[in-house]
């Protein structure tokens, strides 16, 4: 028995697309939390917990975008849907200014769910503000270089005929910018909101909130200027992009 195959991106109903990018933000903050969460209880070695957390992440991480993909792009992301969007104007790939607006929205609303969600599972607190500070210039700096490379790496893709690496791509980009970044790599403005949502492993306190998402957002500008001037405004001719509306 056949499944039935998925609609392009952007054949669904916008309430449709709007849902999964609520639903797939939700999920990978669920991931990233609950995660943190687990590793925090089953170690008190700081390495061990940023392995675990690292690698359910980026599993996570990959696997949403496999599975929302198809309905809405699989953004997930603010930073990635505005890049998207602005890349899309040359194109067509990416969505509607009016679009673009709706995931992020849904994104910002996901995410909190999903920090809240995650605390309820672990029988904590449901509401608890994070009262990890990630504050200073290297931290800051961190997030320019994260989120930069992750939207160079998405804008990037299309453009060299190999659009469909990119849950495998983007998964090990994040494994690995947990890592080598000084601030762990949040490089998500909606995800960082809802994180300051749990006092735990992966918390941000809401004083923390207003310079990773400036830095976020900056990231997301050089990683589009970067992308641009490293593979040009359009993608491959030979690998159209999916119908974007």
């Amino acid at each position: 028995m056949h499944s039935p195959a998925p609609l392009p991106h952007g054949s669904a109903p916008l309430v449709r697309r709007a849902a999964a990018e609520l639903i797939g933000t939700a999920s990978l903050v669920a991931v990233v939390v609950g995660s943190g969460i687990q590793a925090a209880s089953l170690s008190a070695d700081i390495g061990v917990q940023l392995l675990a957390n690292s690698l359910a992440s980026a599993i996570g991480l990959g696997l949403l975008i496999v599975l929302f993909g198809p309905v809405s792009g699989g953004y997930l992301n603010p930073v990635v849907t505005l890049a998207a969007w602005w890349a899309g104007r040359h194109d067509g790939s990416g969505p509607r200014a009016r679009d673009a607006a709706a995931y992020v929205a849904a994104q910002a609303a996901g995410a909190v769910v999903g920090a809240l969600l995650a605390e309820a599972m672990f029988g904590r607190a449901r509401i608890a503000w994070s009262t990890q500070a990630r504050i200073g210039d290297r931290l800051l700096l961190g997030e320019v270089v994260a989120t930069a490379g992750l939207v160079l790496l998405i804008y990037g893709l299309p453009r060299i005929g190999r659009p469909q690496l990119t849950p495998v791509a983007v998964a090990a980009y994040i494994a690995a910018a947990i890592w080598f970044t000084s601030s762990g790599s949040f490089a998500n403005p909606a995800a960082t909101i809802g994180r300051a949502f749990t006092d735990s492993f992966t918390g941000i306190s809401p004083a923390s909130l207003p310079g990773f998402v400036a830095a976020q957002l900056a990231g997301g500008v050089i990683g589009v200027a970067l992308g641009t001037l490293l593979f040009g405004p359009t993608r491959t001719p030979s690998h159209p992009a999916l119908p974007a509306d």
